[in-house]
């Protein structure tokens, strides 16, 4: 893991480059605090920048920017090919040779051969670029379910990229100003979707999709998508298959030259990555949680029980409110794009990090795949009731502009937003995942941005049809919240203290390989499959009532931490009661004063 960033360009800011290059650089130090290197083509058209941390290959030969040895192909990576043992085997068969034990030089291996088709043969996470110096051309891609992300700016004929959001603002070059559809989209979902960003011109390149500059010109195209085509199963056959999977994947994230430990949450997914490792894997294993003073929050207790019961080494940290507070300064500092999650995973990876450990796994994807959400029940709900209500067209527009208008609660908004919608889980999954209604977002966007057209209702809405109302909420919690909010703050977060996160259960293959399991099945409330699918589970485990990897913030704001979070100027009739709404205004404020002086 490693953190990634360059600057393409024609006749443009070439006298600037190593200046530039450079301060980009040092953007993304953290990511990589074992190494650095720079790359400069010969003609000047491209700069490439990688900060490393070490993880296979732990010698010099796995230095980057890498080159082939006829130095046409230079490649700049950040993230782990799980099966780069396997791919470096078939191609010694096919008369390569390697010169190092990375994946780095599988990738630039695969591309000499296969070009742009290289991506399909790739199982990890991933964001790269790679400049070919005889044709002057580079390609960038990200991996299909955006574990690691990739941000670009282009103007002219220049092209900068990085991992991190700051190192392109670390440029120079985009002008700081905010964007409209990234701070409504922010207002709305409580983080920022892709591909927008909080800084006007400045994108994330989609999952799945990859990039090709030439001359200046850049073309964008997906090459990997969603596929819930249900086939026939039983409920025996459909819990080996997931049970199958993830062992093979959670077998996958375990490649590694250091050590490897667990984020232990307490829950059903950390404990399922932490029972199946049992199954592969032979010696120590670390595990890590957070407990809390508060017993309403505090799951430390039974992630303690769990560790106990599979014999690992286990540290909890224990945060009180005057620690987290004191934590918190340097959280703000990490920040690269707010979003209303990310405290507890900066504060898990500290543990790990000052353990020792450089690399770790995490539960993070259970839910979005097997249905652990209560979304998966109530917003199939919600769209039966709407397109019912729809029928008394035009009492649903005046029942939800009066909820809108005069609600008592924030949820109460919200549904009246979906009430003036198309009723379709699309709407639904905006007013049940919510922070602010329409209207409060447009109010709080226009103190921000003043002069320019607020959005329209519907204008962030994709329109998705699959075999059933829970496989569409099932992919919206996968490409909404786990993609834009908890893959991107787990990134960000563990790599400020230069730790490597992993998530065996966001895997291309396992995901390929259950998404034909049909949604009665696969979506069973309470993670049924999951749970049938890994019977080592302890039934203290299964049968608890779900509360999440969460921080008492309900009791910290309101108490001790209330000074951090005064003087955030809203718009009027616009109600911060619930604590997700005051520290989205908090962040945002912060976050937009450092940037914009």
């Amino acid at each position: 893991m490693c953190g990634i960033a360059g600057i393409l360009t024609v006749n443009q800011y070439q006298e600037q480059l190593e200046s530039t290059i450079q301060r980009m650089q040092l953007a993304l130090q953290h990511r990589g605090p074992d190494d650095a290197g720079i790359f400069i083509a010969p003609e000047r058209q491209a700069a490439l920048a990688h900060t490393r941390l070490s993880i296979l290959d732990l010698s010099s030969a796995g230095h980057q920017p890498m080159s082939t040895t006829d130095k046409r192909y230079w490649i700049t990576f950040n993230g782990e090919i799980y099966n780069f043992k396997q791919l470096r085997q078939e191609l010694i068969a096919q008369g390569e040779n390697f010169n190092s034990q990375t994946d780095t030089e599988v990738i630039l291996k695969l591309y000499q051969r296969f070009g742009k088709n290289c991506v399909q043969h790739l199982r990890g996470m991933f964001a790269f670029a790679i400049w070919d110096d005889f044709e002057k051309t580079c390609f960038l891609a990200r991996d299909p379910l955006g574990i690691k992300p990739l941000y670009y700016w282009q103007s002219g004929s220049t092209l900068i990229f990085a991992s991190e959001f700051r190192a392109i603002l670390s440029s120079r070059l985009p002008a700081i100003h905010l964007s409209m559809e990234g701070l409504y989209g922010y207002l709305i979902s409580g983080s920022v979707p892709e591909p927008n960003t909080l800084i006007a011109g400045v994108h994330c390149l989609n999952a799945g999709y990859y990039l090709h500059w030439e001359s200046g010109q850049l073309t964008q195209k997906q090459y990997w998508q969603f596929d819930f085509t249900p086939e026939k199963i039983t409920l025996e056959q459909a819990r080996e298959k997931v049970r199958t999977a993830l062992i093979d994947s959670i077998q996958h994230h375990f490649v590694s030259d250091v050590p490897v430990g667990v984020f232990l949450s307490g829950g059903i997914d950390s404990t399922t990555v932490v029972a199946l490792a049992r199954q592969t894997q032979t010696g120590v294993l670390k595990t890590y949680s957070i407990g809390f003073e508060e017993s309403e929050w505090n799951e430390g207790e039974i992630a303690s029980k769990i560790a106990q019961t599979f014999n690992t080494e286990h540290t909890a940290y224990t945060i009180t409110s005057s620690l987290g507070q004191s934590l918190f300064p340097k959280f703000l500092e990490t920040i690269d794009q707010p979003s209303v999650d990310g405290f507890n995973t900066f504060c898990v990876s500290k543990l790990a990090r000052e353990d020792g450990t450089k690399v770790v796994l995490s539960g993070l994807g259970g839910d979005e795949l097997f249905g652990g959400y209560g979304s998966f029940q109530k917003i199939p709900k919600m769209v039966r009731l709407g397109r019912k209500i729809k029928a008394l067209y035009p009492l649903n527009i005046g029942i939800g502009r009066g909820l809108e208008f005069w609600g008592q609660s924030s949820q109460i908004r919200r549904i009246g937003d979906f009430l003036q919608d198309v009723p379709n889980t699309t709407s639904a999954y905006r007013s049940f995942r919510g922070i602010f209604s329409h209207l409060e977002a447009c109010k709080i966007a226009h103190q921000y941005l003043p002069e320019q057209d607020l959005p329209l209702r519907h204008s962030q809405y994709q329109d998705i049809s699959l075999p059933s109302l829970e496989d569409e909420v099932s992919l919206l919690e996968i490409s909404g919240y786990m993609r834009n909010q908890l893959l991107r703050d787990s990134d960000v977060m563990s790599m400020s203290w230069g730790l490597e996160l992993r998530v065996p259960i966001v895997d291309r293959v396992l995901l390929e390989t259950i998404a034909s399991i049909p949604s009665n099945l696969r979506l069973m409330p309470q993670k049924r499959l999951l749970v049938e699918a890994v019977p080592e589970l302890p039934t203290w485990v299964t049968n608890k009532q779900k509360r999440g990897f969460s921080f008492p913030f309900p009791k910290w704001i309101d108490d001790e931490w209330h000074e951090c979070f005064t003087g955030m100027n809203s718009a009027k009739d616009i109600h911060l009661g619930v604590w997700y709404r005051r520290w989205s205004l908090a962040l945002l404020k912060y976050w937009w004063e450092t940037i914009s002086h």
